[in-house]
């Protein structure tokens, strides 16, 4: 018994938590310049990883800069804890319910998802052709309803393929109309959801809330209903998230497209100028893209 007495009395860091035991350690037998040093280093390192692994995923609408980093930092403070938790219907919602009935569910795990914006999957990504026939029918989606769609180059994202209405009901303070854009880094996608259809999503593993999609003061950076639908890994699978895509063709533009299976049947939106996330009359440029 005295012999572990002595033992905790030399040494009382090991029974801290190791990060602390270390900087108790260093502190006790180095200078403390020294100590502050060895601190400043181990810091800055950690922020030099961290910048990196923000790099690393790539281009998006935030600039890739320490300024752009700098804001998402400040920015994660905020950000969803839970993304895989839907969102309960506002109760100044008129439309209580989506358009999609059901999906079928995803195999597999969820893939590994990291950043806010840029916003991306670390595995699980879309083959290239997977991905171009995903493009190719987000732009025939548009080619089939030219007077209420029209494909061109994502807002959001300034890069990548993006569908918009040419009337948006659901306004937003932002790229207003975008109805999704896919990511070529790793075939996600982004768009916006009734909350009862992205839950369906969400609870059939097809994808997951933005961290910044909760609505309210942040929807000036991404509309309230913001998912990320993740990337197709088979024809099978494109076809899935088509579905997915047409239920927020109805939701942003106001038009129900012709159903499938999983859709419900035509169906026009009841009060919606009521159930935006936050309606802006005059649609400003986004200060943050996703």
């Amino acid at each position: 018994m005295l012999q572990l007495q002595l033992h905790i009395a030399d040494h009382p860091w090991e029974l801290l938590p190791p990060k602390l035991s270390i900087a108790l350690f260093l502190f006790s037998t180095l200078s403390l310049p020294l100590t502050i040093i060895v601190l400043l280093t181990n810091t800055t390192r950690a922020i030099l990883h961290d910048y990196h692994a923000f790099i690393s995923l790539g281009p998006g609408g935030t600039p890739s800069s320490p300024y752009g980093y700098l804001r998402i930092k400040f920015l994660s403070i905020f950000a969803l804890r839970d993304p895989f938790t839907p969102a309960p219907v506002p109760s100044h919602f008129k439309q209580r319910s989506g358009v999609l009935i059901k999906l079928p569910r995803r195999a597999g795990e969820r893939p590994n998802v990291r950043g806010i914006a840029p916003h991306r999957q670390t595995d699980q990504y879309a083959p290239s052709g997977i991905f171009n026939i995903l493009r190719t029918n987000i732009a025939a989606l548009a080619n089939a309803h030219p007077k209420v769609l029209i494909s061109k180059t994502s807002c959001f994202e300034k890069h990548g393929p993006g569908l918009f209405a040419r009337t948006a009901r659901n306004l937003t303070p932002h790229c207003n109309g975008e109805v999704c854009h896919a990511h070529p880094s790793d075939g996600s996608l982004h768009l916006t959801l009734h909350p009862a259809d992205a839950a369906i999503v969400l609870r059939a593993g097809w994808g997951e809330r933005h961290p910044l999609g909760s609505g309210g003061w942040l929807s000036r950076f991404v509309p309230g209903g913001f998912v990320m639908v993740y990337a197709p890994r088979t024809e099978e699978e494109v076809a899935v998230v088509m579905q997915i895509v047409t239920a927020a063709v109805w939701w942003v533009g106001g038009v129900t497209l012709e159903a499938g299976e999983g859709v419900g049947a035509d169906r026009e939106i009841d009060g919606l100028g009521n159930d935006t996330w936050a309606a802006c009359p005059e649609p400003k440029q986004a200060i943050l893209m996703s």
